[in-house]
């Protein structure tokens, strides 16, 4: 059963001077087999307004897809990398990511995922990025 849910998403470089950007909105929570599920609408904040995100959770991994304006499935898995297209308004980028760490703290009435990955857009030099999930109920 679905249950509305406040998630805060921070992104931050931890080398970079800049400002950890965050959004917190509403969305949806649940638990299927051996998943959390978290589904939300990004906002014009995010820059991908009119785009769906849906994070499938479990101790050992997190999968991002949007859908929308932006379209995009990715991977993060401790010690693992991924190349994926990020097709957007603007044209298509290639992202490839590795996961350095993954920390789940989840249950029912929600909880938090921290994701430490190193993410290089179209064979750009990888800035390192601190992902913080907390989820409410």
């Amino acid at each position: 059963m679905n249950k509305k849910a406040i998630i805060s998403v921070s992104s931050k470089q931890p080398s970079g001077e800049e400002e950890a950007i965050e959004v917190v909105t509403p969305g949806e929570f649940y638990k299927e087999g051996n998943f959390y599920y978290a589904i939300y609408n990004e906002t014009e904040l995010s820059g991908m307004e009119g785009t769906e995100t849906t994070l499938k959770i479990s101790e050992d991994v997190m999968y991002l897809k949007r859908e929308g304006t932006t379209n995009t499935e990715m991977e993060f898995r401790p010690n693992t990398e991924n190349v994926n297209l990020y097709n957007t308004p603007y044209g298509t980028l290639e992202l490839k990511t590795k996961t350095k760490g993954l920390q789940v703290e989840m249950k029912d009435d929600g909880g938090d995922v921290m994701v430490d990955y190193s993410l290089s857009i179209s064979g750009q030099p990888s800035q390192n990025t601190i992902l913080n999930i907390n989820i409410k109920i």
